[in-house]
């Protein structure tokens, strides 16, 4: 049985995110034959073209942790109605230099949750459209817009609650059917 590499981009930098644990919820429902590897973001400069002809380390690495993955999980917060800089910034310098986009044709998904009723609907789409241009093939359905509850959620990835733990495990299988249909057509 084939095991894929899964890159996972957590948007928030803080110490107690809820999409943190929310990640740990989703490795824990995930198929066996999916192994993650969190692909750091922290510690990225700002970007800008200058280094196009001499990325510094930071940004050579995320670039090699994106190619030593089959698809990418983004799991990101909303920050005023968007996604937060420290993504926005590491998706510019893994799509740069012009002609070396290390998100080309990468199998992608997207969730989030935030305490709001909404989950991270409207950092989803803003998300989903700097994707799209990075040409980065992204499963479209389902959507995980989370309400994000505390009690819901162990520090181990459990989940007390049977209606999230079903949702996230049926994402997650989603997300592995797709990775394979993609990886399929699309070999990386």
């Amino acid at each position: 049985m084939r095991t894929y590499r899964v890159g996972t981009f957590i948007g928030s930098l803080s110490s107690t995110s809820i999409n943190r644990t929310l990640a740990k919820a989703l490795m824990r429902v995930a198929p066996d034959d999916l192994e993650f590897t969190e692909i750091p973001i922290g510690n990225l400069p700002l970007y800008s073209p200058d280094f196009d002809d001499a990325y510094p380390p930071e940004a050579t690495a995320l670039k090699e942790a994106i190619a030593a993955s089959d698809a990418v999980l983004f799991v990101t917060p909303e920050y005023n109605r968007s996604i937060p800089g420290a993504l926005k910034n590491a998706i510019d310098w893994a799509s740069r230099p012009w002609g070396q986009n290390s998100f080309d044709h990468i199998p992608a998904a997207v969730i989030g949750a935030s305490p709001g009723q909404i989950g991270t609907a409207v950092a989803q789409q803003s998300l989903r459209a700097v994707l799209s241009f990075c040409n980065a093939r992204q499963m479209t359905a389902p959507e995980g817009y989370i309400t994000f509850k505390p009690e819901v959620y162990g520090d181990d990835g459990s989940i007390a609650d049977e209606g999230t733990e079903q949702f996230l495990t049926e994402f997650m299988a989603e997300f592995r059917d797709y990775m394979e249909r993609v990886l399929t057509v699309l070999p990386r």
